[in-house]
């Protein structure tokens, strides 16, 4: 309930130079009294002035010393009284402090019940909530700063922009609903068409960054698939920067999958190593490449590693939308007989750098030298809403381009504006809340 009491451990578990304990509420100050003794007390300190003390347990036993500031609302990050205790980062003295604190009058928040406090009393809206864990949990600095762009208000600026030309549109119908015989005349019509249309294609803006969105976010699986001593390990550990994978020239040395993440133009990725693709009687090996194929198959790229060097012919298609990369090129005389696909060397580092530039156009769809989006990313529940709403609005459109009655048209209208609505919270259930704040950390 919003009215209690709440704390939790706002660190990561751990040891650590310092834990801090969070506590919100209307009594949050009366608590930090109950525990903490200093000279001065936390109800009659200065606002955001740093106390040194001690937390006591109830037998009045020395815990932990401490460092407290306090937070009045509504200048905190909840909007409530809001204390924060800074303490050695021992696992176990952190829960003492935190079990002293919670016997003083609070209980355990729920994970994300800080910043959906934040949200609730009007400090974040849904959009910038997000992206407080959206910058947790960046793993790329191009990640980092889509989520700090967005914690910043971008999205949240652009999605009120959007719900403010389609509100002037539902209000453009209004007057015509009010006088319902004077109807929509053609030059009235035109202007609230082109204002439906100026939103429609604002959304469209929007929705267009959906993908780059789910790349920052979720990251982008990679397999390297070929032969047997085609390089897929050595590729590994160049995309790596540091040796992972044991690279030999005895075939079949990988046997099972390896899994790294790697940064590879401030995208991440998840590089899979897999077992070379060949017959086989070795039941090891055989389960090796059968693994391989699926790693493969489910991967969002896969990288066909070649050995240029051998004397093969045509490249024959393993998997679909597979992107062809010629290895060992240093080794190649005449590379004129080459046959279609990225030459590269990982012995000498030759094409790395091409090849990398070929894997970030063939996911993000941009080429090298393309100018990068400049927005925020929506989300996957960002993307859904503003489906919604461009079905409404696109909807809305066509039944003013069939001199429908202005009523129908408005429905439509209001339609689309809730579900822009609802990207920042305007229009949110406690159904959507719950979703949202429970894959928060607890303490956050």
């Amino acid at each position: 309930m919003q009215g209690e009491t709440i704390a939790a451990i706002a660190t990561p578990p751990g040891e650590g130079a310092l834990a801090v304990i969070r506590i919100s509420g209307a009594k949050a100050i009366a608590v930090a009294d109950s525990v903490f003794r200093g000279k001065e007390i936390p109800s009659q300190a200065e606002e955001r002035r740093v106390l040194f003390g001690r937390i006591m347990g109830a037998d009045e036993a020395v815990i932990d010393e401490v460092l407290l500031t306090v937070f009045l609302n509504p200048r905190s990050y909840t909007g409530e009284d809001l204390v924060e205790i800074s303490g050695h980062g021992g696992p176990v003295v952190a829960s003492r402090v935190l079990g002293a604190v919670l016997a003083a009058g609070s209980r355990m928040a729920r994970p994300g019940e800080f910043t959906e406090r934040a949200f609730l009393h009007g400090k974040l809206d849904l959009t910038r909530a997000e992206a407080v864990m959206d910058l947790i949990g960046a793993q790329t600095e191009r990640a980092a700063k889509a989520a700090a762009g967005q914690l910043a208000g971008r999205l949240g600026a652009a999605i009120n922009t959007l719900r403010g030309e389609i509100l002037e549109a539902v209000a453009h119908l209004e007057a015509f609903i009010d006088f319902p015989e004077e109807g929509i005349d053609p030059e009235s019509g035109e202007v609230l068409r082109k204002r439906m249309e100026s939103a429609e294609g604002h959304l469209g803006r929007l929705l267009a960054t959906a993908a780059e969105g789910r790349l920052l976010r979720e990251g982008i699986s990679l397999a390297l698939c070929g032969a047997p001593n085609a390089g897929k390990s050595s590729l590994l550990n160049q995309l790596l920067g540091f040796d992972r994978a044991i690279v030999s020239e005895t075939a079949g040395t990988t046997r099972d999958t390896i899994e790294e993440r790697a940064s590879l133009g401030g995208y991440p990725f998840r590089v899979i190593d897999t077992a070379g693709l060949r017959e086989t009687e070795d039941p090891v090996e055989r389960e090796g490449v059968e693994r391989a194929r699926r790693a493969a198959e489910t991967a969002d790229l896969r990288i066909r590693l070649v050995d240029a060097a051998a004397d093969q012919g045509p490249v024959i298609p393993l998997f679909t939308d597979e992107l062809v990369v010629l290895n060992k090129v240093d080794l190649v005389k005449d590379r004129s007989a080459l046959p279609s696909g990225i030459p590269i060397s990982c012995h000498t580092g030759e094409g790395i750098e091409t090849l990398v530039a070929a894997i970030l156009s063939k996911v993000t769809g941009r080429n090298a030298g393309e100018a990068e989006p400049d927005v925020t990313a929506i989300n996957t529940r960002h993307r859904d809403c503003l489906r919604k709403a461009q079905c409404h609005l696109g909807a809305a459109i066509a039944l003013l381009e069939s001199c429908e009655p202005p009523e129908l048209v408005a429905v439509e209208l209001r339609s689309a504006l809730g579900d822009v609505g609802e990207v920042v919270g305007a229009a949110g259930t406690e159904e959507i809340l719950g979703k949202i704040f429970s894959s928060f950390c607890i303490g956050k």
